[in-house]
């Protein structure tokens, strides 16, 4: 106790300032920046540990036992905590108060080892109150929360190292060598887009049509439509089932019916009120923001992805606007209900705001811990205007979007009215009826503040639009006009965005909200799913992921099963169910399930080749392959041992678009490759151009000669085949790719042959002499001179480049001052750095950048549609994750010169390696107890370190200066005795 400072230990950098601030300097608040440690790679392992711990990093025989090691980006981190400790005479924890929050605040305290009282401070917002009432009431850690965290991550490690290599073997690596994976949630909710794309391939569609027509009086018109004919209904596109056969008795019309009544209608010009109704309703406002609902709103009407959506509210929360953004709960506290009140009847009158106040209850079965719904901070709310300067954009937005979901949530319901008018005809023989709808708000409640918005539903054009209809009475004529028969096709069910998505993982019970936009983002990195504008399109490749995991991994992605492993979550984290007994259940098996160990000891034989093909028709079958997914062709009348024929399928083609129909109109298209150019005026071989599995390219072959005739008889005179060698190896033939602005339909001879020419020669350096080439490389065009190269501006510069340029180029810096490229688009300035945001094409593919942070496109987006928003989307992801760490560099090795005399050779003398002493700071931690997570002020049991020195190494011709390597202890996560 050297000066009687309380450390507070919160887990973001950016909390530190605000905390410190309200806290005054009887604290010192330090941040762990996240987890300190996790499970040990396979690489980290001591091995002495090797035979327990090296397939999992868990012991799985002893009570699943977790080996941790503190990050190596952590030491330094582990350090300056373990200094301030030195001073301080009590250790505030104030991680977030969830599990993960829980859980890093268990692993400081394994790490640290404080000999002073420990507590744990939550606060749920960063407000001076709120931090002063924290730091004044505190709690003990919550062993069970810590429970239910550490069996999350054992769980999922033993899942994704168990599964994930079968997918390795057996499906192979996603675009461009992405490794695959699979995990409890993510493979769940891979499953789902899937299913939906094959609801969308089975569908079939039927086609139906109606009459719409003007209906007028006095100088007022509304459109009605078409609802019964002579008494029976008329068929809409929920009449029909996935299959497109009729679900009930109602009347079809077709194209020359609907005409025919039409014009009947036309004929007949006027319509008589049949009927009349009015009814009142009400409309209740939504509850406030969860985690969920917040995602999918941003979704809907920001646009944001559940990623973006989640940084920029974490953002708000650590600047002090919002409520802690990770969190189940609906409720507000009292404080919060009155600012919400308060600010209603300010903004919109005292009839704004009900009696009394509204209370809202999760009905989520897997709410998690008692937080407050996501609302605006303080006591009074801060309006999203008075914010303008504090706030970037997206800030603004999102703000804005919480602020009135807030204040809508206690405001009173909406009134309306729905009048409904019925129009007979009489057209012909047949009494055609009309309807039209219309409503009336008579209070607005509200809808005032806020509207929740919608997802995408089938059959919505079969909705009455909305409309103003006139005073009308029963026996009223009208005329009517603008007759227009209308044709329609059911339609599939709408594909997944990410707001449907997370909406229906939640309904479903599958993962926590808190870890859908991660989620979202890892099946979208491993080109499981790629985004059509806001839509999820599923590629083949997660087609056979998928096919794999319900053939052989069937109980794991079920989603009653995936959603009772959350319900077992929350009983742990409640304290009623034991960690240890659940993991050897759900590993080793029990009465009730097989077991994670039985199933993949048990998978038996999977057939590749069969797992990664569909039929799409008898002679065409798709095929996912390495390089991406193709139509193995056969023909009927060829011979059995014939080669199938290859069709690549395009890149943007959705799965559900891949119709029988489609995969013989791509069969049929002509093959634009293997189309010979012209010969070769140096050597006599043809060039041909060919689209290839790795794209398009010209070749030079040999010209097949003509068959040698017999004059006398006039036969084929057959060649006697040549003798060749095992060693004798055919010389491949010259191949160059096409640059991305060539196609194999317009190429010509002259530019096939600067092709196979390159890496063109454009001179030599007039100072070194050294030759500088041309060339077209895996990360695009550069020139090249010795071992130094320098990234062309583009593709054609290859050809064009001329010796004083390229002079120019080298003279150039080779980072930094350099451009990489030219700007491919330009946008508007970033609403944080507020510079001007562009689209580039670099090294390694393309980028936007605002001149401080660059931001790489994700695989499966095209760049060229990249909008402003999603630009400065990604560059806030970017920024939110901070630059990469550098990489450790080590001492340059220095070899003497070695010399040689005739036929004897010199001693050679190699100069001592001397490495200078690398300290690292020991990774301790002690075994878990019971009492140790349940009284954080009691000193945690330490463990003795094993030091490992490495003797200095010698030989006769070679002396190597000794190494010491301080030793990384590291230890094992002991079970609780309240779980064995």
């Amino acid at each position: 106790m050297a000066n009687g400072k309380k450390l507070v230990i919160v887990e973001s950098p950016t909390k530190m300032k605000s905390i410190q601030g309200y806290l005054g300097d009887d604290y010192e608040v330090l941040s762990s920046v996240g987890h300190i440690r996790d499970l040990a790679s396979k690489k980290e392992i001591p091995a002495d540990k090797k035979a327990a711990y090296g397939k999992y990093s868990i012991d799985v025989e002893n009570d699943f036992d977790p080996f941790y090691v503190v990050n190596d980006r952590k030491t330094k981190t582990v350090a300056e905590l373990k200094r301030a400790l030195k001073g301080a005479d009590e250790v505030l924890l104030a991680t977030d108060g969830d599990r993960e929050g829980e859980a890093i605040a268990w692993h400081l305290l394994e790490v640290l080892k404080p000999k002073v009282p420990v507590r744990r401070m939550i606060f749920h917002e960063i407000t001076k109150d709120a931090i002063k009432e924290a730091a004044e009431h505190t709690r003990e850690l919550d062993v069970s929360l810590v429970d239910a965290q550490e069996t999350r991550r054992v769980l999922d490690r033993l899942y994704g190292w168990d599964v994930s290599p079968v997918l390795w073997r057996k499906v192979g690596s996603g675009r461009e060598g992405t490794a695959l994976s699979a995990g409890r949630v993510q493979s769940a909710a891979t499953r789902m887009v899937v299913e939906r794309e094959r609801e969308r391939m089975a569908f079939v569609s039927a086609s139906y049509w109606d009459v719409e027509a003007l209906a007028s009086q006095a100088g007022s018109s509304f459109t009605t439509r078409l609802n019964r004919l002579d008494g029976a209904p008329i068929a809409r596109g929920g009449d029909y089932d996935d299959n497109g056969q009729l679900k009930k008795a109602v009347v079809v019309l077709d194209e020359t019916a609907a005409r025919s009544l039409a014009d009947a209608i036309t004929a007949a010009g006027r319509a008589t009120v049949a009927k009349v109704e009015a009814k009142p309703g009400t409309r209740s406002p939504r509850a406030p923001f969860t985690t969920s609902t917040m995602q999918q709103e941003a979704g809907r009407k920001l646009s944001m992805s559940a990623k973006h959506a989640m940084g920029v509210a974490q953002r708000l929360y650590e600047k002090g606007f919002i409520t802690y953004m990770r969190t189940d709960s609906v409720a507000l506290s009292g404080q919060a209900i009155s600012a919400a009140r308060a600010q209603a009847v300010a903004l919109y009158g005292d009839k704004a705001v009900p009696a009394n106040p509204r209370v809202y209850k999760s009905k989520s079965k897997n709410a998690q811990e008692a937080h407050e719904a996501i609302r605006p901070s303080g006591e009074t709310f801060r309006t999203p205007s008075s914010l303008a300067s504090s706030l970037d954009r997206d800030e603004q937005k999102l703000y804005d979007l919480i602020w009135k979901r807030t204040v809508a949530s206690q405001m009173a319901d909406a009134k309306y009215e729905t009048t409904t008018v019925t129009l007979t005809v009489d057209a012909a023989d047949k009494v055609a009826e009309f309807t039209a709808s219309g409503t009336v708000y008579t209070f607005k409640g509200f809808l005032e503040a806020y509207e929740e918005g919608a997802d995408e539903k089938r059959n919505d054009r079969d909705t009455d639009a909305d409309q103003s209809l006139p005073a009308v009475s029963v026996g009223d004529e009208l005329a009517i006009s603008d007759v227009e028969p209308k044709g329609h096709s059911t339609s599939p069910k709408p594909r997944y965005t990410e707001a449907s998505l997370v909406k229906a993982l939640e309904e479903k019970g599958i993962g926590r909200p808190s870890t859908f936009a991660s989620i979202i983002g890892v099946i979208l990195d491993r080109g499981y799913v790629t985004k059509r504008g806001q839509a999820l399109v599923p590629s083949w490749l997660a087609f056979s992921v998928v096919r794999l995991l319900e053939e052989h991994f069937a109980d794991l992605v079920d989603y009653d099963f995936t959603a009772a492993l959350e319900d077992d979550l929350d009983a742990i984290a409640r304290g009623e169910q034991r960690r240890t007994e659940w993991l050897k259940e759900f590993y080793f098996g029990s009465d009730k399930q097989i077991g994670l160990r039985h199933i993949v000891d048990n998978l038996g034989e999977i057939d590749a080749r069969e797992l990664n093909s569909t039929r799409i028709t008898d002679t065409a079958t798709l095929r996912f392959g390495k390089y991406g997914p193709y139509l193995e062709v056969t023909d009927p009348a060829a011979e059995a041992d014939a080669k199938p024929r290859i069709v690549n399928i395009p890149e943007d083609l959705a799965p559900d678009e891949l119709t029988p129909e489609k995969a013989q109109e791509l069969i049929d298209a002509p093959v634009a490759g293997d189309r010979v150019l012209g010969e070769n005026p140096e050597n006599g071989k043809l060039i041909v151009v060919k689209d290839g599995r790795f794209g398009p390219y010209v070749q030079e072959v040999d010209a097949e000669e003509p068959d040698e005739v017999d004059q006398a008889t006039g036969e084929v005179v057959e060649q006697p085949k040549k003798r060749t060698t095992k060693k004798e190896a055919a010389p491949k033939p010259r191949t160059a790719s096409l640059f991305r602005s060539m196609s194999v339909d317009t190429i010509d001879l002259g530019t096939a042959l600067q092709l196979l020419s390159l890496p063109r020669v454009v001179g030599a350096d007039p100072e070194t002499g050294a030759e500088i080439t041309a060339q077209n490389g895996r990360f695009g065009p550069y020139l090249k001179k010795g071992t130094d190269s320098r990234s062309l501006d583009n593709e054609q510069q290859i050809f064009d480049i001329t010796l004083d340029e390229a002079i120019a180029k080298y003279a150039e810096p080779k980072y930094g001052a350099r451009r990489a490229s030219s700007a491919l688009k330009e946008f508007d300035a970033d609403p944080v750095s507020g510079k001007p945001i562009r689209l580039k094409d670099g090294r390694f593919g393309p980028y936007v950048t605002d001149g401080e942070t660059n931001a790489t496109v994700p695989r499966g987006e095209n760049a060229l549609e990249i909008t402003f928003e999603r630009a400065v989307e990604l560059i806030a992801d970017k920024r939110a994750k901070g630059p990469a760490p550098k990489k450790a560099t080590t001492a340059r090795k220095t070899t003497a010169a070695k010399t040689t005399a005739s036929k004897t050779t010199a001693a050679k003398t190699t100069a001592a390696k001397t490495t200078a002493a690398k300290s690292t700071a020991a990774k301790t931690t002690a075994a878990k107890t019971t009492s140790a997570k349940t009284t954080a002020a009691k000193t945690t049991a330490t463990k003795a370190t094993t030091t490992r020195s490495t003797a200095a190494k010698t030989t006769a011709a070679k002396t190597t200066a000794a190494k010491t390597t301080a030793a990384k202890a590291t230890t094992t996560r002991k079970a609780p005795a309240s779980s064995s």
